[in-house]
Formats: C-alpha cells, structure tokens, sequence
C-alpha cells in the first residue's frame, strides 16, 4: 500500500465556515464553532483518513485586518499556516460574495500562492439561487485560477466529501505522520480549554468574547478512569470577572456543566471540571498566554 499524507490549509474570512468543515472532514469536534467571528485563536488540526490518505487540516484563524497584537498574531498564524500546507482551500460563503475582505485575501494569494494547489470551496450554498452562484463561480475563477472549485454547505454535508476525496488524491506520498485513531495533534488539555471558551463565547455573546482566555492549569487522571480538570478564566477587568460569574455565579455554573458533558462526551469516560475566575489585566501581552494559544507573541508586533 502506498500511503499520503500531507497538510491542507482552510482559509477565509471569519465565520466562513472553516471549523464546521474541519469537524466534518475528521468526524469529531476539535475546531470550536459559535456564531461569533473569530473563534478560532490557533492553527488546530485534524486529523482525516482517506483511503490511504491522511489528511491532516489546518483550522487557520479567519483572515481580516488586524487592529490589536492578539489580532495581528492570529492573522500571521493563518498566514503561517498557507505557507506550511501541501493545499490551500480558500472558503467563501455563497451569500456574501467577494468582499472587501475576500478582495483582500485574492491579493495576498496572487503574492504568496505560485506554485501552490489552491482550491475554492464555495459554503452556504443553500443560501442562494443557481444564477448567483454560477456567477460567483465564474467571478472568482476569472480573478485568480483556482486549481478545482466545490460548492459545499459545509453544515450539512454537501459536497464536502468530493472535496475530501480530491484532497486525498493530492497528498503527497510520503507515510503517515499521525496513528491512525488519532483525530487531533493539540494536547488534550488546550482542546478542553477550548470547550469551555466557546461555552462561555455563546453564552456572553457580545459582551466578552476577545476579552477572556480560558487555560487548563491542572489533568489529573483518577483510577476509577476519570479525570480531575481545574480551569482558569482570565479576563481583563473586575468588571468582567462579575459578567462571568453571573447572578448567584449561575452563568459559570451553567458554562462548567456544558463543558463538561461534552468533554466527557469527547473522552467517552466521566470527567470532573472546576473553573475559576482571575482577573489578569495585561493577558493581552503576556507571552505566554500566546504560547498557550498556539500563537506566536513576536508575530503581534505592529
């Protein structure tokens, strides 16, 4: 048997849909997907099995213009991540068309993409008529030559498994780089933290979602074969720290239960989780809650 196996890079502007066609591609949540922009803070991957391809994804942060250091190190991440993967796909949601943003992401690909496989994925097909989407397909392929175009909706499934098995058909052959029942190459704790941050990013919607950080201080394994896990949420201000808690702390409450059936749902064993709250006024630029993000701190400078 001759195995593949190599990198793809999902690209575009936040909330085009990358994390919801990751955790199709690889069968099991390791992207975290809310209605908010800009969820996804570090190159996560996932890992898929084709045939004798392994695919292994790259979630990149959702390209857009940087105002902050934490937004300009996710940008440089996605960025990083294109010049890493074997394929790009560049995602584009059908009802919103070419954008200022999509606008500006075809000019950096015409900058950094010769010689690369760039595909485009046309998501949220369902959102508009078959006229609309034939001349956005047609609009994109005349601005840059993707080397294949595939309309998905990447929440329910269309064609998103000819995009994976057109995936497949170009890794390069090489042996596999992850086993086999391995889904994900982030630690287990980072995962868990990233649980609890999209729990809290739903249930504050716009109240706090860039002004916490959630990292998993403590996993510890127990002999009945559960795991003890002790959580840290840091936000910026006092203020912040009572928004968290809610009333009564019925808000933590109720976040520390949703994280916890679905880690426990995700390790298949029960699971004990503890948050607490800190205030941590300067998280922003600390480096090493970048480093805990997957982020590099050099990379936010302006």
């Amino acid at each position: 048997m001759t195995q593949r196996a190599g990198f793809v890079a999902l690209i575009g502007e936040p909330n085009a849909g990358k994390s919801t066609l990751l955790n199709r591609m690889v069968g099991a949540k390791v992207s975290i997907v809310t209605h908010k922009v800009q969820t996804t803070r570090a190159r996560i991957r996932g890992v898929a099995i084709e045939g004798d391809s392994q695919i292994v994804f790259v979630d990149t942060p959702g390209l857009f213009q940087p105002k902050r250091r934490l937004d300009r190190a996710m940008v440089a991440a996605a960025w990083g991540g294109v010049a890493d993967a074997d394929v790009v796909v560049l995602m584009i949601e059908a009802h919103r068309g070419i954008t200022k943003g999509v606008e500006a992401i075809l000019d950096r690909l015409a900058e950094v993409g010769t010689g690369r496989t760039i595909a485009l994925a046309i998501n949220k097909i369902d959102r508009v008529e078959a006229p609309v989407l034939l001349g956005l397909t047609k609009d994109l392929n005349d601005r840059y030559a993707f080397a294949e175009t595939f309309l998905i909706s990447a929440e329910k499934g269309h064609g998103a498994h000819d995009l994976r098995l057109w995936l497949a058909d170009r890794m390069p052959e090489e042996p596999w780089l992850y086993p086999e029942d391995q889904i994900a190459d982030l630690p287990m704790r980072m995962i868990a933290a990233e649980m609890t941050r999209e729990k809290l990013t739903l249930r504050l919607h716009q109240e706090l979602p860039y002004q916490l950080t959630v990292e998993t201080e403590n996993w510890e394994e127990r002999k009945d074969g559960s795991a003890k896990v002790d959580q840290i949420v840091y936000v910026a201000r006092d203020g912040h720290k009572g928004i968290v808690l809610g009333n009564r702390g019925e808000t933590i409450k109720a976040v520390s239960k949703a994280a916890r059936e679905e880690l426990s749902e995700f390790l298949g064993r029960k699971v004990h989780l503890f948050l607490q709250v800190k205030v941590r006024p300067n998280w922003l630029e600390e480096s090493e809650r970048y480093s805990e993000m997957g982020l590099d701190f050099k990379d936010g400078n302006a």
